[in-house]
């Protein structure tokens, strides 16, 4: 089930004006406040996932968002069973990929998948090859904004059609301390689009920062 906006049709005219508009209307977004993210003392990082994201923090040099809050049976946890993908890359940034998935006979089926992703020292929007282009042609990862909203002390983008592991999610991007960084939600069963907007609105409310160790 795909809600409004997230049905991948290819990079067509119109969404290559809604990429021109992502990149403006990202711009305008602006910064998540400084020292005010989430600086109220009842939340923290959960203690199960507080190591991994240090050692991430700390791998990269720079600030990482955890989820104080994630949809259940997901954790947040670096290194669990629902953690698909941890990759860091050459220029630091990173992805963190939790899925559920529930399959076979007398299953209801159903997927639950969430990224969390940072580039550290960069806040312009990555590029992605076009899924749909055979010479291979790049395009925005993030397009066809839906707005702002704002959580947690952040000022983020709504991005609705996006690409590589974000394909087929709804993305919420904000820049903080001279990065970018990311979180989405794949749109499918158990979740619609309203839904999936309401569990992105909780966990940006329910990021932490966790900075690099001093050493």
């Amino acid at each position: 089930m795909q809600g409004p906006g997230c049905r991948f049709t290819g990079y067509n005219g119109a969404v290559k004006r809604l990429a021109v508009l992502a990149l403006a209307a990202f711009a305008l977004a602006g910064c998540g406040a400084s020292g005010s993210v989430n600086a109220s003392a009842k939340l923290r990082c959960p203690a199960k996932a507080l190591a991994g994201w240090q050692r991430l923090a700390n791998r990269i040099h720079a600030p990482v968002f955890c989820p104080a809050w994630i949809p259940d049976p997901l954790d947040g946890v670096i290194g669990s069973q629902w953690n698909n993908i941890n990759e860091v890359s050459r220029d630091r940034s990173y992805l963190e990929s939790w899925v559920w998935q529930e399959t076979g006979p007398g299953a209801a089926g159903g997927e639950k998948h969430v990224n969390l992703r940072g580039y550290p020292g960069r806040t312009r929007i990555p590029k992605c090859v076009d899924a749909d282009s055979k010479t291979r042609a790049l395009i925005p990862c993030f397009s066809s904004p839906g707005g702002t909203v704002r959580g947690g002390g952040l000022t983020a983008t709504v991005f609705n059609v996006n690409q590589d592991a974000d394909q087929w999610h709804i993305l919420y991007a904000w820049h903080y301390g001279g990065g970018l960084y990311t979180v989405s939600e794949h749109v499918a069963p158990p979740f619609g689009y309203a839904k999936v907007r309401l569990n992105l609105d909780h966990m940006l409310r329910n990021l932490i920062i966790v900075r690099p160790a001093k050493q």
